[in-house]
């Protein structure tokens, strides 16, 4: 459902071109929830602009769907539902209203998509705010709005960016559970952390990521034999080190 193909990206710096990521080869199956794992800086969320169609390859392909990223963008846009690590949600609308007008943007007609919104609001429990704006909401449940924003036009893809990032361990746990609902639905979702307990929680497999090149991927089995280490932190330091 995910193919890429020697991904690459520079950016002009005041020290001269610098490589975000190089090189990058993964596929992400159906139905499969694959971690990107790395510390901050390693070039993730780069990546996921790269396959979400925001920022150009500098070298290298990938495919989301069957659709080229570079010549099929608009295709590729259709079939993903991106969560950035910034949630962007505007302070004078309303939940209900933020969604609404994302799914408009889909061309999903009214009595259908209200639907689907009621049902993305009762699956993230999001009825007590659905008509509360966004310039009165807290942190989690502006998250939650970004991901029912990410979902209302039930994409087979799901790009996630750090979707736990600030929020409270309920929220965060509302969050991974819900990850883990859309996998069973057989959504294919590519999940960027840093966080060690959220990749064992939910990914089938993950990539590691450091200096914008992936180190090495697998299932976490696979890489604690791999590399002879049972604790995922202690492999994981010593790789990205």
């Amino acid at each position: 459902m995910i193919e890429v193909q020697g991904l690459s990206k520079r950016f002009r710096s005041s020290q001269g071109w610098k490589w975000a990521v190089v090189d990058a080869h993964f596929r992400v199956r159906p139905g499969e929830v694959f971690g990107l794992l790395g510390p901050n800086g390693a070039g993730k969320t780069t990546t996921l602009r790269l396959l979400c169609t925001v920022l150009r390859p500098t070298t290298g392909t990938a495919r989301i769907a069957g659709y080229d990223i570079v010549h099929q963008a608009a295709q590729v846009r259709r079939h993903i539902g991106f969560l950035s690590a910034t949630t962007g949600i505007y302070e004078r609308m309303t939940a209900w209203e933020m969604v609404e007008y994302y799914g408009r943007l889909y061309q999903i007609p009214a009595a259908q998509l209200h639907q689907r919104i009621n049902a993305l609001f009762d699956t993230l429990q999001m009825q007590d705010f659905r008509h509360l704006r966004g310039g009165e909401m807290s942190s989690g449940m502006k998250q939650k709005v970004s991901i029912a924003r990410a979902l209302v036009h039930d994409p087979p893809v799901l790009i996630l960016d750090e979707p736990t990032a600030g929020l409270d361990v309920l929220v965060q746990r509302t969050v991974l559970q819900t990850i883990s609902q859309l996998r069973q639905q057989g959504k294919t979702i590519l999940f960027s952390t840093h966080i060690m307990r959220e990749v064992e929680k939910v990914c089938d497999r993950v990539a590691i990521m450091a200096r914008g090149q992936i180190i090495a991927c697998g299932t976490l089995d696979d890489l604690r034999q791999m590399y002879g280490q049972n604790d995922l932190e202690e492999l994981f330091f010593a790789l990205v080190a």
